[in-house]
């Protein structure tokens, strides 16, 4: 028996959509609500294509997080962190365009912050500058040396796209991976 092989093109695109969050929006809501905008938005222009969005937030004492945008708000929002177990929450989207189907879902993940210094805040900051990343955190990179504990079903939500969840997605479309 003879397997074609499917070859596909993949393009990385960051739509320019509000991120603002909805009055009273939880958490959840808002991050498959962004997932899905993300998604949808980019399908406008690819037809027949399937199209990913995820967005990720964390909420700590009752404020979402999201990207910091600058040191001093990063700064804040680790100070903020340090010491508690928090809930890192990934929104995702597969947007078929050919057969105008719609998968989403959230994926959570659970860390532990140490307690952290001033001067661990500060040379994380400078050396990961992680400004565009939920809650200033980067754990593929010298982020994890901010937590004294990990709990999941997929580490790789925490890093911003839980492939696990995707590939069951991309499965559910057709795809065959690997």
């Amino acid at each position: 028996m003879l397997l074609e092989r499917l070859e596909l093109e993949f393009t990385i695109e960051s739509p320019d959509i509000d991120e603002q969050q909805n009055q009273g929006e939880s958490v959840h809501n808002y991050v498959i609500r962004l997932a899905e905008e993300k998604a949808k938005h980019v399908a406008q222009n690819h037809p027949q294509s399937i199209i990913i969005g995820s967005d990720q937030s964390l909420e700590c004492d009752g404020i979402i997080l999201g990207k910091s945008g600058n040191h001093e708000n990063a700064k804040k929002q680790l100070r903020m962190m340090s010491g508690k177990s928090l809930i890192f929450y990934t929104g995702l989207c597969v947007v078929n365009t050919e057969n105008q189907s719609i998968e989403k879902d959230v994926i959570t993940y659970q860390v532990c912050f140490r307690d952290l210094s001033d001067s661990e805040i500060e040379n994380y900051l400078i050396k990961e500058q992680p400004f565009q990343c939920a809650g200033s955190f980067m754990s593929e990179k010298l982020g994890v040396s901010l937590l004294s504990k990990m709990q999941g079903d997929d580490p790789t939500a925490l890093i911003g796209l839980p492939l696990i969840r995707l590939c069951e997605m991309l499965r559910n479309q057709k795809l065959i991976i690997p």
